[in-house]
């Protein structure tokens, strides 16, 4: 799963780049202080204990108080993955979106005593928390935008639908991110895969807990604008995780987009690649900006 996404976005950065040979990336350049007319990074910042418990920080040069905020959310099935696998992506909006801040994130990874809900939900709080706390520090906003892939985009859907207290959260993209733990692909599966991403939430749960942690029984008329990518060959997450929610926020008349990919899986490269960057690109702009 990783290593599919890793490469989809890897790929995007290669073909785009070649695409714009003219140009060039600004150069990185990690400068003392906070001077908002220049590019400055800081790299895993901690915020709690945990070794995993660490961010990336990318602030774009002639920043101000309205500039926003990028939040991305690695994958892994919950257990795995790591901020690296995203870097891709963050270089692409570095590239082609130079006006958002970029948070790149981890957070604890689950295993047999640590569920992933709430643990996880609860490390993107203290991340929106703590980039709250230092708004004036680094001279950014609080308004974000959240791009996840698979598990990742789970984690950016619900923390955007059910702990968004304060309304700052402008629009989330999710990449083949599971949206229903009751849809009946998952609670009538045979595959071994998918009853092993039940098993990861704990063992006798109950259909309320398992609403609890999806963003398709979470979501309300009140939620961001939703970018929405899915494979219909995914052996993963079920279509019906993607196209459920599609209709769901067609109904409540939330502002979204929706991509199948009927013949992906969980991952896919090509023109399929530019085709999501580019959709997402624009809805990016449309939405935080």
């Amino acid at each position: 799963m990783k290593s599919l996404l890793r490469n989809f976005f890897g790929i995007i950065f290669i073909i785009f780049l070649s695409g714009c040979s003219n140009e060039s990336v600004e150069k990185e350049v990690v400068v003392d202080g906070l001077d908002p007319s220049k590019y400055y990074e800081e790299l895993n910042i901690e915020y709690g204990d945990d070794i995993n418990q660490k961010f990336d920080l990318y602030l774009p040069a002639n920043r101000s108080t309205s500039t926003k905020i990028m939040v991305l959310v690695h994958g892994g099935g919950w257990v795995s993955g790591d901020k690296s696998d995203l870097n891709p992506v963050k270089d692409l909006i570095r590239f082609d979106l130079p006006n958002l801040a970029i948070v790149n994130i981890n957070y604890r990874l689950a295993d047999a005593n640590n569920k992933p809900y709430p643990m996880q939900i609860e490390d993107i709080t203290s991340i929106i928390n703590y980039l709250k706390e230092n708004k004036s520090k680094y001279i950014i906003s609080e308004d974000i935008g959240f791009i996840g892939t698979s598990a990742g985009a789970h984690l950016s859907l619900l923390w955007s639908y059910a702990f968004d207290t304060n309304k700052k959260v402008d629009m989330v993209c999710s990449i083949v991110g599971p949206t229903n733990f009751t849809d009946p692909a998952y609670l009538n599966n045979t595959s071994p895969e998918l009853q092993a991403i039940l098993n990861l939430f704990g063992g006798e749960l109950s259909i309320p807990f398992l609403e609890e942690a999806s963003p398709f029984h979470q979501l309300t008329a009140e939620a961001p604008p939703t970018i929405l990518f899915y494979g219909g060959q995914d052996p993963l997450i079920p279509t019906t995780q993607g196209t459920d929610l599609r209709d769901k926020l067609q109904n409540l008349g939330v502002t979204h987009e929706f991509t199948l990919y009927e013949n992906e899986g969980h991952g896919w490269e090509g023109l399929n690649f530019l085709d999501t960057w580019t959709k997402l690109k624009v809805f990016t702009n449309n939405h935080l900006k």
